[in-house]
């Protein structure tokens, strides 16, 4: 069973294309071009399910045509219509530090040097050239720059990222 915190979200299906399964798809995160993964998972009624690629065409930087076994009709890709997609962590965890998207990331739990454990990330707002993490902390949301200059250390197993966050960003 795939569990969502083994997984992240790269997209969303948009609609169909064609009436031969093909669906337009849109994505933040070409990872599934990048890596050797044949598959992508889709929620489907609260379930994570895997579906393997038959084949992809970009039409642009944000969005494919993509064909996925069994589905293969008009109708059957109409019921995969605004479903999220999501890309498994052990795939993306091939590639190098560099190359990771900001979305990787969520669910890491945020340390501050100074200030120890600060909240666990449950989004990221990158609708800016400013990219910020949305954590959680005591029913409240906080946003912290996800900015490489204040991260100290990134450890992927314990899935934590140690950051120096400038004094006083934490009480605005």
């Amino acid at each position: 069973m795939i569990k969502e915190e083994d997984v992240y979200r790269i997209g969303i299906i948009n609609k169909p294309h064609g009436v031969h399964g093909e669906l337009l798809f849109t994505f933040d995160d070409d990872i599934f071009d990048r890596v050797d993964a044949s598959y992508i998972v889709c929620l489907m009624d609260g379930i994570m399910v895997p579906f393997f690629f038959e084949s992809y065409r970009f039409r642009s930087d944000s969005t494919a045509l993509i064909k996925l076994e069994g589905i293969d009709t008009e109708q059957q890709a109409r019921r995969m219509t605004n479903v999220e997609v999501f890309f498994p962590k052990e795939h993306a965890e091939e590639l190098e530090d560099g190359e990771l998207t900001w979305n990787y990331f969520v669910g890491f739990l945020i340390r501050d040097v100074n200030l120890g454990e600060i909240g666990k990330i449950t989004d990221v707002d990158d609708s800016t050239i400013n990219t910020l993490f949305i954590l959680e902390r005591d029913d409240k949301e906080l946003l912290v720059p996800a900015q490489e200059d204040l991260i100290v250390d990134l450890n992927r197993d314990t899935k934590v990222i140690t950051m120096n966050l400038p004094k006083g960003l934490l009480s605005l």
